[in-house]
């Protein structure tokens, strides 16, 4: 008998089929696959670098979009208070927004994942230890850790040196503001997965706790985590977004699609609308379709909520 290989096993599934039938997810997952296309890939797509200083002239500032009386076939969606074309900020804003959720979630799902699976395994006082931990961490906001974090790191070393890390430490920041959500998920995955029968024949032959943990009960508890995820991708983006509306976070010389937003607020009761708003849309849509696509994928793994 013919071994399938795991792309047929895969084509074959019901994940794919149920997918491909589902008009919200599939449409989500392009809009999403292009978003995510657009940003990694701006310096071959955008037009001009806009964080370099020789692309900017200040006369060009506040251009409509071309299709509008004064724009301009150069800037497709005109440009923002310092002459930077839009279309290409927001390109690089974008990547460095989805560079940012995407960091901050898998240093959330690391620490997470690690404090869930050694305190639901262990149990007893390292679980008390570690889920009171996280309890201390719950009680603080994500905004007022990183708002505390970023103005005391601004107010320590200065504006200049925030700019050249700012994206690692808003990384740090929101990671380390919001692990605990995998932590609680994990744990209750492993105190039921532990019960099981299959570890206890694992304990029996004599593997190490180790190899159980990582091998066994790992691998059974990671359904809610990919649900976390796409919830938190959003959620990392839309911390980021908040933080450097505020100016906490992305300096407007490398701005994010929230510092894109905040630089063109001042502007729009003065006409400027475009230097907020397309921004806006981008970020409002590229949460969405996150959002969306984890709602499909936490109603497929739970067969309660699942309908086909």
């Amino acid at each position: 008998m013919k071994t399938r290989s795991r792309w047929q096993r895969f084509r074959e599934s019901y994940f794919l089929h149920d997918f491909l039938r589902d008009p919200v997810a599939l449409t989500s997952f392009i809009i999403l696959a292009i978003l995510l296309f657009a940003g990694f890939a701006a310096p071959l797509i955008a037009p001009v670098n806009p964080y370099d200083s020789a692309n900017i002239n200040i006369m060009d500032a506040e251009i409509p979009p071309m299709w509008m009386p004064g724009g301009s076939s150069e800037f497709i969606f005109g440009t923002d208070a310092q002459g930077r074309d839009l279309f290409s900020t927001m390109l690089y804003g974008m990547r460095i927004s989805l560079i940012i959720g995407l960091g901050a979630v898998a240093l959330q799902a690391f620490l997470g994942i690690l404090t869930g699976l050694v305190a639901g395994f262990f149990g007893k006082r390292v679980d008390s230890i570690l889920m009171r931990i996280a309890d201390v961490q719950l009680s603080f906001s994500t905004y007022m850790v990183a708002i505390f974090i970023s103005a005391i790191f601004q107010a320590a070393f200065g504006i200049a040196k925030y700019e050249q890390i700012a994206v690692p430490l808003l990384i740090l920041i929101i990671g380390f503001a919001e692990w605990p959500q995998y932590a609680r998920t994990v744990r209750a995955s492993v105190l039921a997965e532990k019960k099981k029968e299959y570890v206890e024949a694992s304990r029996v032959i004599g593997f190490s706790k180790r190899r159980i943990m990582l091998r066994h009960i790992l691998p059974n508890t990671l359904s809610p985590v990919f649900v976390i995820s796409t919830i938190q991708v959003a959620n990392a983006i839309m911390s980021e977004a908040a933080l450097s509306f505020v100016g906490l976070g992305m300096p407007i010389t490398k701005p994010s699609l929230g510092s894109l937003i905040n630089s063109g607020f001042e502007y729009i009761f003065s006409g400027s609308w475009w230097i907020t708003m397309f921004p806006g849309v981008v970020l409002v849509l590229l949460i969405l379709v996150i959002n969306l696509l984890g709602d499909w994928l936490r109603d497929f793994l739970n067969p309660k909520l699942y309908k086909g």
